[in-house]
């Protein structure tokens, strides 16, 4: 019988994009996007091993080029958890899965430690993430930031698009805000119990993933975190990424 006691991150990459075509691709300081990625999620030492999950020929073969373990993966997924828990699926030895985005290459190692210990140190939660207090007033009412309301003990009780909690009264500025970091931690068996579950209401009316989990019952614990990653979700953020590390 094999042990699942290995850490993997698995990094879910598409060359499709409605934003930015080709992105995983994009080269900064002679390097792929997503080889930027990859070389952060390996310096991690709690991480036993990376694998860029693909279905795409040309991220293949760029991710060999550079060394990298990478997979083929059906071109039928409708979302990063289904991709990762492919491969995951094919390694039974893996008992900790780390999604990481492959449009976050300023994403820190702290971050990435923290989102593993969340999973591997909680008995009761099924799935760990991040999250960052939303220091712009202008970003709470934002449907592309994603907010997220936990309990007293860091397990998250709700994600929308929405403001919230809202404010009945004026905000004396005792609120805060949380902004969700896209980065998820998972048991072995609560990825495949997540993606094998159907579509749940609210995740359907907030095209949140998330959701399907906290509907079906399932933990997912919040760690707060100061910085903001720069994730690349269009050609204005490559280009201020590519300025940034060839210090032009």
């Amino acid at each position: 019988m094999t042990t699942q006691n290995q850490t993997a991150i698995i990094i879910p990459a598409r060359y499709g994009s409605s934003r930015l075509e080709g992105k995983p691709l994009l080269k900064a300081n002679n390097k792929p996007i997503i080889q930027w990625v990859w070389e952060k999620a390996k310096s991690c030492p709690m991480v036993d091993r990376v694998i860029v999950a693909t279905d795409d020929d040309r991220i293949y073969n760029a991710c060999k080029e550079f060394g990298a373990e990478v997979e083929m993966t059906s071109t039928k997924h409708k979302s990063g958890s289904d991709r990762i828990a492919e491969v995951a699926n094919r390694h039974p030895e893996i008992g900790y899965i780390i999604n990481l985005q492959g449009d976050e290459p300023l994403i820190e190692q702290a971050n990435i430690e923290l989102v593993i210990k969340g999973v591997k140190e909680d008995a009761n939660a099924d799935i760990s993430t991040l999250v960052r207090e939303i220091k712009d007033a202008g970003e709470v009412n934002n449907p592309n930031l994603v907010k997220c309301v936990f309990d007293f003990n860091n397990y998250a009780m709700y994600f929308s698009r929405s403001k919230i909690p809202f404010e009945r009264a004026e905000n004396d500025g005792n609120w805060k805000f949380y902004g969700h970091l896209g980065i998820y931690g998972y048991k072995r068996e609560a990825l495949f119990k997540m993606t094998k579950l159907p579509q749940a209401p609210y995740e359907m009316a907030e095209k949140l993933e998330q959701l399907r989990a906290l509907q079906n019952g399932m933990k997912i614990k919040v760690a707060i975190v100061d910085n903001v990653p720069v994730g690349i979700d269009t050609a204005e953020d490559f280009e201020k990424f590519r300025k940034m590390v060839e210090g032009k």
